[in-house]
């Protein structure tokens, strides 16, 4: 009977060993690898390469930094930067004298036409990396497809996607009743109301979007916008949005002189009342602006009819990083549902998350669901479709003939 009521317990411990190891292996935050990746790290400082432009982005940065500091030993220094195809320069640089390690650069937050520069020259970290992190599990691969795509280039696995992006506009309620729905009506609006709409001057990455919205609704083939520039058919397919920009910029702000010099800038103008229309590429900007005392509590946000430009952004690792172990805990980290919760309070960033909500652990998607976005957030419903951002060669094809049109008024 004692061997048997032994045997029986060893069957049982081993069982529950089994069960164990078990859990571990199906949580891949415990698994041989990550723990090994967590090790290395621990130490290390990462420089993380990004844009400084927006207080309450380097908050949260400084807030993440912070918190990986204490979890897992590492540090992490935001090397503020205003323009990334720098970075990009100085990654490709580097490679040019033949420093394939002990890079100054360790991760980047990148936009759609620097990460393809980065892929196709050859600068970026091993294929996959991105989707070896734990909380990749989270990543709504499914219903977002541009955590997976950057500019119609599949991302591979070179980049993390960090938040999603949408191009949205925003008007002051008690000036301006009704906004205009489309992009017809807001060139009635802005010759009706001169110097009451604005946009900054490419190559700001506001005023490029600006510029790519407007191609995109009005290109006479927007399939090819999804390819390589053609030379060929370039004034063909770009003649509408020249156009359409000759009859707006005489009733431009400063009668199209000037240009604000980016999207805090045009905040700012619509807070002083000098604007009745800005507009962002974060859903929740206004209201987080609303929260932070930038904006009067009257602002609201619109959608053109037809969708807007949207996309995700990205951190990725230099090829020879300094720090590549540490570069992916921060990425992992920023993936989290906690990291991820934060960002998207409008008090905090306001930032959309890139997680597929419905997936997650029921404490954590309570965090999400309870969350309040703010009076001028628009739910995803209300945020109507999103364009597809074109083939990353129209951006500097966009500039340089932006430049050359209006560059010398």
């Amino acid at each position: 009977m004692k061997r048997l009521f032994a045997a029986t317990l060893g069957f049982l411990g081993t069982l529950l060993v089994s069960q164990t190891s078990l859990a571990q292996d199906a949580d891949p935050a415990q698994s041989p690898e990550w723990q090994a990746v967590l090790e290395e790290a621990r130490g290390q400082t990462v420089y993380f390469h990004a844009w400084g432009g927006e207080p309450r982005i380097n908050a949260y940065i400084g807030w993440a930094a912070r918190e990986v500091a204490r979890l897992y030993d590492l540090r992490v220094l935001h090397v503020k930067v205003s323009d990334t195809a720098t970075v990009v320069s100085q990654v490709l640089a580097e490679k040019s004298v033949g420093k394939s390690s002990g890079g100054a650069v360790d991760l980047i937050w990148i936009n759609g036409e620097n990460f393809a520069a980065m892929k196709d020259q050859g600068l970026l970290a091993d294929k996959g990396w991105a989707e070896t992190l734990p909380n990749w599990r989270y990543v709504d691969v499914k219903n977002k497809p541009t955590v997976t795509i950057d500019f119609t280039v599949p991302t591979d696995g070179q980049e993390s996607p960090w938040g999603m992006a949408k191009l949205v506009f925003m008007y002051d309620s008690a000036r301006l009743r009704t906004p205009p729905a489309s992009l017809e009506e807001l060139l009635s609006f802005a010759k009706a109301n001169p110097g009451r709409f604005a946009y900054p001057q490419p190559p700001n990455f506001y005023g490029t979007t600006f510029l790519k919205q407007v191609l995109v609704d009005t290109a006479p083939d927007r399939g090819a916008l999804g390819r390589p520039v053609d030379p060929a058919r370039f004034d063909d397919m770009t003649a509408p949005l020249f156009a359409y920009l000759d009859a707006l910029h005489g009733a431009l702000w400063r009668q199209g002189q000037a240009f604000p010099k980016n999207a805090a800038h045009m905040r700012q103008l619509l807070a002083d009342g000098e604007l009745d229309i800005a507009f962002s590429f974060n859903p929740g900007d206004a209201s987080g602006a609303i929260a932070n005392g930038e904006l009067p509590p009257s602002v609201r946000t619109f959608v053109l009819e037809g969708g807007t430009i949207g996309n995700t952004h990205f951190v990725a690792i230099p090829f020879n990083s300094s720090a590549k172990a540490g570069a992916k805990v921060f990425a992992d980290f920023l993936l989290t549902p906690m990291a991820q919760t934060r960002k998207q309070d409008p008090d905090i960033w306001g930032d959309p998350t890139v997680l597929n909500v419905s997936a997650l652990p029921a404490n954590e998607k309570a965090l999400f669901d309870t969350m309040d976005l703010g009076p001028a957030t628009l739910s995803p419903e209300e945020l109507g479709p999103v364009l597809p951002e074109p083939h990353p060669s129209w951006v500097a094809a966009l500039e340089e003939a932006w430049v050359k049109r209006y560059g010398a008024e």
